[in-house]
């Protein structure tokens, strides 16, 4: 069966990584119809506007956000040997020591706010896109960033409201970390109610890449049209969109139609000279999940979502 082969279940399942008892739990989001925006909702970004229809290929979403306990096993690569025995897949088939390895953090990028179980923060998008790299290499299914619109697809999980679980911020506090709960601080990933598709922390806590050059005019430019699969390719490393909020935002800043974008301000405090092209310094507030598509894309097709510039 050729690797690029679509998948035959479409089913939540265990994603092992080999030598650890680490798994991540992918979640089916099917593919369909929806209305990406809602600038008709009270207290819309003048950004989230004009509304437009956006057709979704059906993937699979992590449950939760990537964790340190996750990341750091990219960052210091001590399982890469394990690649042939663990390899189950049959999407990806790569040198594993062809995937670069970001450089270790030269500070604290936990902050003290805590690591195992907490989402990882603070590297830039080239960094989570080659955890996503090194991920398919080792396991041999291809993972990615999402698109934004796949990204919004998967938190409003078939609603019209401002959250997945309506329109007034009166129970956030049941589904999200944010500015009034956070205590100044991220929380352990899946201890607020999912979305009704089971996605855990879509809303704050961590706020999340995807894989979209941010711009204000981006629904402007499909009035009217059914997109499909929209994907706006960065020509250059900022900004990129950010989505989801963090425990370091307001209510407003946690809808799901709500769109952030990185700066190359979050690296204020970098002393290196060039800066690090993996971490920010000022972004303690942003992190990431993965996705891998039901249809997978052909070998050619697959770096194309782990360059550093699209």
């Amino acid at each position: 069966m050729p690797i690029y082969a679509q998948q035959k279940a479409f089913t939540a399942y265990d994603q092992k990584i080999p030598g650890t008892e680490l798994s991540i739990k992918m979640l089916p989001i099917p593919a369909g119809n929806f209305m990406m925006g809602g600038a008709a909702l009270p207290g819309a970004p003048p950004e989230a506007s004009p509304d437009h229809q956006v057709e979704i290929a059906a993937f699979w979403m992590a449950e939760m956000e990537i964790t340190w306990n996750l990341y750091n096993l990219f960052l210091a690569r001590e399982i890469d040997h394990l690649t042939s025995e663990g390899v189950s897949g049959n999407e990806v088939s790569m040198n594993i020591n062809a995937v670069s390895g970001a450089t270790v953090p030269y500070v604290d990028m936990t902050f003290g706010m805590g690591a195992y179980g907490y989402p990882a923060i603070n590297m830039t998008q080239l960094a989570a896109s080659k955890f996503c790299e090194w991920l398919s290499a080792i396991t041999g299914n291809f993972y990615r960033l999402p698109t934004e619109a796949e990204w919004e697809y998967a938190c409003k999980a078939g609603t019209q409201t401002a959250y997945s679980f309506g329109d007034s911020s009166e129970v956030l506090d049941e589904y999200a970390w944010f500015i009034e709960n956070s205590k100044e601080a991220y929380h352990k990933v899946g201890l607020k109610k999912p979305n009704p598709w089971g996605l855990y922390d879509m809303h704050g806590n961590a706020a999340e890449w995807t894989l979209d050059l941010y711009l204000p005019d981006t629904y402007e430019k499909r009035k009217g049209d059914l997109v499909s699969n929209p994907w706006v390719k960065p020509s250059n490393v900022y900004p990129i969109v950010i989505r989801g909020g963090s425990w370091n935002d307001r209510a407003p800043g946690l809808r799901s139609n709500a769109r952030f974008y990185s700066s190359k301000n979050w690296k204020t405090k970098d002393p290196q000279i060039p800066k690090s092209k993996w971490w920010f310094t000022d972004a303690p507030f942003v992190g990431f999940r993965i996705v891998r598509p039901f249809k997978t894309p052909k070998p050619a097709e697959q770096v194309i979502f782990w360059k550093e510039k699209h």
